[in-house]
């Protein structure tokens, strides 16, 4: 039988708190959609950044959160598509730009974008 954690989830976007009641074998994004709430997400396999959050307090287990760097994950972000809570949860959800950011913007940021050749050119 699995055990039941209070999941609190703040939504900075809409300035709403949700109190969540979540098993600890169902992802915590699946259970929020269940209950009636509405949270950001994108692709529902942990591979972008839209349903982002940032672990204030408690813990959470992600191992399919491929989206997500260790680093990111080491500093409490986690991806509520593919998350478990392991004990009772506070999150807030994140700015999926500032997230992305903070993971690839050493990669890409590095000046102007220039146009290529066409894919096409035949």
């Amino acid at each position: 039988m699995s055990e039941k954690y209070t999941v609190k989830v703040r939504d900075r976007s809409k300035g709403m708190t949700y109190t969540l009641q979540v098993p600890d074998d169902r992802y915590i994004l699946h259970t929020g959609e269940k209950q009636g709430v509405e949270l950001p997400f994108s692709c529902r396999n942990g591979a972008c950044t839209t349903c982002a959050v940032r672990v204030l307090s408690g813990e959470i287990y992600q191992p399919e959160a491929i989206g997500l760097s260790p680093e990111l994950q080491k500093k409490g972000y986690a991806l509520l598509c593919v998350s478990y809570a392991r004990s009772d949860l506070e999150v807030e959800t994140q700015d999926e730009d500032e997230v992305y950011e903070l993971q690839f913007g050493r990669f890409f940021a590095r000046g102007k974008i220039r146009k290529g050749l066409p894919l096409d050119e035949d």
